[in-house]
């Protein structure tokens, strides 16, 4: 555990989420409105990571996707799951610099809609490693049911 990358705890005081946050701006390549990591909750490298998205009716994906009963779109449920794996690779690998990049979505399930106001559950758990290849397997929950989930492959480049 890199304890100056993240704190153990959900609500550290002492700064430790914007820490984790800001290295996820450096390291995904993403910005407003497609980065859908909105915090690291927890991790261990080559393990596992546990974060969130905070789902608000102002994401402008929301806007046109069912306006009058707006849903996230599974898609984006998915490219969470896949940032958040981004994340643990690099928490895995962090004296490489290079982005970990996805190069395959399968066996990917939709179980229960996400709308407005519902905390994204995000927990991706490491698989296996060959050479700079990762396979992970994430699951998306709110309110512990399960949202979603998808098996993942990136690759580090």
């Amino acid at each position: 555990m890199n304890s100056d990358v993240v704190n153990h705890s959900a609500s550290s005081p002492n700064g430790s989420d914007r820490r984790v946050i800001e290295l996820v701006r450096d390291w995904l390549p993403h910005r407003y409105p497609f980065l859908l990591v909105d915090r690291v909750i927890d991790y261990e490298p080559q393990k596992f990571i546990h974060a969130i998205k905070m789902v608000s009716g102002l994401d402008p994906y929301l806007q046109g996707h069912f306006p009058t009963h707006p849903v996230m779109p599974g898609v984006l449920i998915v490219e969470a799951l896949a940032q958040a794996s981004g994340i643990l690779g690099r928490l895995t690998f962090p004296e490489r610099d290079k982005s970990c990049l996805l190069t395959e979505i399968g066996d990917t399930r939709f179980r229960r809609q996400v709308v407005p106001g519902d905390r994204l559950d995000l927990n991706v758990t490491f698989e296996k490693q060959r050479k700079d290849f990762f396979w992970f397997t994430g699951v998306a929950k709110v309110d512990g049911e399960i949202a979603a989930s998808a098996v993942l492959t990136a690759k580090l480049t």
